[in-house]
Order: C-alpha cells, then structure tokens, then sequence
C-alpha cells in the first residue's frame, strides 16, 4: 500500500528541502550567518520574517528528528540576524527594518536616514529575537556587549515615533510596516497613525529588554522597561479598545486644538485619539500578547470566528470580508494583506486563542492552515507568500519559507508540546 504523507510531513520536509537555501552564511555587508525568507526575498534580511523564521526552527528542532548540527547552526544564524541588524545601527540609535543590497556601499534605508529623512525603523522584534535565541542556547552572555545599543535603539523609538499625547507609538510612514497596505496607515499621513500591530508588539518588546536586563542584574533598567510596558498597555487599553465594537483598533493621532481665536474657546478638543475602523487581523494582536482582558478575548473570539468577516474556508482573512478595500489581486511592494491568508496572521491568531483557552476555535485555525499548505505543496510542489483565502489558491512567490512553517507549531501546540513562547515570558 502507497505511503502517503500527511500535511504535516509534508510542510516538515519541505522545511528541510529548503533549510540550506534560507540559512545563510556571512557575505558582503553581512558580517554574521542570518536567515532570509526564501523565494523573491533571497539575500534580504527582514526583522520581523527572522523572528518567526527563528520561532518556527526551533519548534522543528523541538519536535523533529533533525541532524546533530542543526541546533548549533540555528543558534548561529539567530544570533547572528540580532548581531547584523546592531552592526548597521546608527549613532542615534537608529536601526533599519530590511537590508536588501548586501554588497551595497551604503543600504538604502541607512542611506536616506543619514540625509535626515525619518523613516520606520526596526519593527520591535529585536530583544524577543534575543530572548527566544538566548532561552533556546541557555545564555544571554553572547548579548551581553551589546546592551548600550539595545537602550539607544529604544531611545530612538522614544525620540522619532513616541506621541506624548495619547502615550502611543506611531508609524513614520506606511512603508515596511510588516501589514503593508493596512488601511489603517497606507495612504494616511506621516505620524498620525498609532497601529494596533506596531503598540501591541512594543509591549512585548519591553517585556523582553526588561527580561534581558533582568539576566545582567540591572535592576534599575529592568524595573524602568516593565513600567513602560505597563503604561504602554494602558495606552492601548485606553485608547484603542472600541466598547461597542468590541474590538481593538489602530487609531488616528492627528488631533489638533486651535485656541487662537474666539471660535475655539469654549469646549475644545478633549479625546487624545480616533479610532480607525478597519477590522484587520492585527485588531486581534492583543491576544497574542496578552494585552486583552478575558471579557476582551471572549468578544475577539466571536469576531474571530465569524464566517461572514473573517473565517474563511482555508483559513483567517486579513481584512475583514464586507470591508470595501477587500481585495485579493497579486501584488508585490506593497505585499496585499488586504485579504489574503498570511500563515502569520493564522498563527498569531491561533497562539491568541490558545492564550485564553479556546482551544477547539484555535484548532480549527490549525486544521485548515494544514489542509491549505499541504494542497498547495501536492499541487505544486512549493508553498507560496499568501493564498486566495476563498479558494485556497496560492497568490504569490513560490518557494516562500519563513513563517509557513509557523503551521507546524499550531500542530505540535495542539498536542501539547511545548512553544517558543515560553522563551517570551516575563
């Protein structure tokens, strides 16, 4: 009788098929081994695709037969996507999000930031990067000289995107911003848009210098970065969550009093924030970190599992079904997020679920992640960046590996084994 492979096999081979193409070793301007995300992106350094490159690796290592170098090989790349990102840092603590000219004199970004351009910096990945790396090896030391850069890369965050206001980080611009065409940002002016996505995964950011500081003894930096993780917390809780939508949004910051003249002196502007209400899979990010009240959860649960918005057949939609941007055409900068199913947005999704205890909702994520992964390589023979969330066709970049293999980890979470995310805690 014909063996035939499960999809979970299937993803797991495939993984290691492609393990040596995505692990790179140092060259040009990078002068440590690093993960790119396969396909279109070969040679690209991204800061939130090697996070959960990484996260996804060490699941495989975790609960996979894998060779007797590969933990070691692992540990190098992770170590070396953080130490890459630092050596391009600049004096004002500036970090870039990509760099995709490796033999280049100058990265373009680092370039345009030295000629006074504020651009989006490193999305807040980069101290959990650290915290997963150093829980799976067992140490921090190897971070250790680097703590100085890790506090003015969080000065610059402070300096260039902190809106005193509303206590909420802003984007610069909508470009690189992990959800590329977000309507909450794409097309909005510079600096006026507070994203759900970008405060949600601060607050773990926090967490996780507060966890570094933590294992060198520097109480005073530990207790100042878990205070801004707190207060970053009631920011979102105060400004972003809708008590009648029941749901969280990214919100418009761009509010301006005009006491200049007779018209504006009697009851001015007194809300900090707008909402900016569309409903996108990033609204449920506050499960994922913990951000959400267990009342918040149960009504984002709802949200989550409505076929008429976002669950689809094959999975979570990226923007909700009855929003008039929903559209599924193939584009590339900016990637479309503006419906199709991304495996990130399925696993943060299901990691949220997991987080409050709705683990049959959680496992129908997992399932049909599986079966629409597993089609594609059958089909195929590759997986793809996003897929037809309707049809469960693949849309984009064949050879895509990165976060897919993000549905390995719902699969073995679901069985009890354990997550990266306990590398997380604080």
């Amino acid at each position: 009788m014909e063996n035939v492979k499960s999809d979970r096999e299937l993803i797991r081979d495939y993984l290691f098929e492609k393990m040596d193409k995505v692990m790179k070793k140092p060259y040009g301007n990078y002068k440590y081994p690093f993960i790119d995300p396969g396909s279109a992106y070969d040679g690209n350094l991204w800061d939130w695709d090697t996070f959960w490159a990484v996260y996804a690796m060490i699941n495989v290592y975790e609960n996979s037969n894998t060779s007797p170098d590969f933990k070691e090989k692992l540990i190098d790349c992770a170590k070396g996507n953080v130490k890459n990102f630092l050596n391009f840092q600049l004096d004002d603590g500036y970090i870039p999000m990509m760099v995709h000219e490796p033999n280049a004199a100058e990265p373009y970004l680092i370039k345009k930031h030295k000629e006074g351009e504020i651009l989006n910096m490193h999305k807040p990945f980069l101290c959990q990067q650290i915290c997963l790396t150093s829980g799976f090896c067992g140490s921090f030391d190897w971070i250790k000289d680097d703590i100085d850069k890790l506090k003015k890369y969080f000065e610059c965050y402070d300096r260039y995107y902190y809106n005193e206001n509303c206590g909420l980080y802003v984007w610069a611009d909508d470009v690189m911003i992990g959800v590329d065409n977000d309507p909450a940002t794409f097309g909005r002016p510079r600096f006026s848009t507070a994203s759900v996505f970008l405060n949600s995964f601060l607050v773990k950011e926090f967490k996780s210098m507060a966890k570094i500081c933590k294992a060198f003894d520097m109480a005073e930096d530990e207790k100042n970065f878990a205070e801004k993780a707190r207060r970053l917390t009631d920011a979102i809780q105060s400004e972003c969550y809708d008590a009648r939508d029941k749901l969280f949004y990214s919100v418009d910051v761009d509010i301006k009093t005009r006491p200049y003249d007779w018209f504006h002196k009697g009851l001015g502007v007194f809300w900090k924030t707008l909402f900016i209400k569309v409903r996108c899979w990033s609204n449920f990010l506050p499960m994922l970190t913990e951000i959400a009240t267990p009342t918040q959860a149960a009504a984002l649960k709802d949200h989550i599992m409505d076929e008429a918005t976002f669950l689809s057949p094959n999975g979570i939609r990226s923007l909700s079904y009855d929003e008039k941007m929903y559209n599924l055409e193939p584009t590339g900068n900016p990637s479309n997020w503006l419906g199709p199913i991304w495996i990130i947005a399925q696993y943060a999704v299901f990691r949220g679920l997991m987080n409050y205890g709705y683990r049959e909702e959680a496992k129908i994520i997992c399932d049909r992640t599986l079966k629409l992964l597993g089609c594609d390589l059958r089909k195929s023979g590759e997986l793809h960046e996003y897929y037809n969330p309707e049809t469960g066709e693949p849309v984009i970049n064949p050879g895509f590996v990165n976060w897919n293999v993000l549905a390995l980890n719902m699969a073995d979470e679901l069985e009890g084994k354990l997550s990266p995310a306990r590398f997380l805690e604080y």
